[in-house]
């Protein structure tokens, strides 16, 4: 018998240290979060953003984007444009624009979250939504 809680034992221990033993760490990563890597001088565009109700727009003015965490030397701009809301099914294009990243003189290759944040000046007042990048930097 106490051989037997002595190999029950023995095999938990075993089992413990090999879940343990294959775990992995991702330092800096947000699972889920789309990754986006940036040469110095670089710029790309992220997304459309808009804001529609019944596939009409509700803007009073172009969304604006700033950058609320992220490393220096990299930008965000809304590029104004007519976007296809692809959400409701809609068919006309509304008025919106294009989030651009720009990524300015990268001296050091670097890994980092980016935290963006959209402000919509609508007619029910002003709206804020927040996305997160991992954003890859890259001389």
């Amino acid at each position: 018998m106490r051989t037997g809680c002595n190999l029950f034992l023995v095999i938990f221990c075993l089992a413990i240290a090999g879940i343990l033993g294959r775990a992995q760490a991702h330092a800096q990563t947000i699972w889920g979060s789309a990754s986006i890597a940036l040469k110095s001088g670089e710029s790309i565009e992220v997304g459309d953003v808009f804001y529609v109700t019944n596939c009409k727009s509700i803007l009073q003015s172009t969304p604006e984007v700033e950058i609320v965490d992220g490393p220096p030397g990299v930008t965000a701009t809304v590029k104004e444009k007519m976007v296809l809301p692809r959400v409701g099914r809609c068919a006309n294009r509304v008025p919106g624009g294009t989030v651009v990243l720009t990524a300015k003189d990268i001296e050091d290759p670097s890994y980092t979250p980016l935290t963006l944040r959209v402000t919509y000046k609508t007619k029910d007042g002003e709206r804020r939504f927040s996305q997160v990048f991992n954003l890859s930097l890259l001389p």
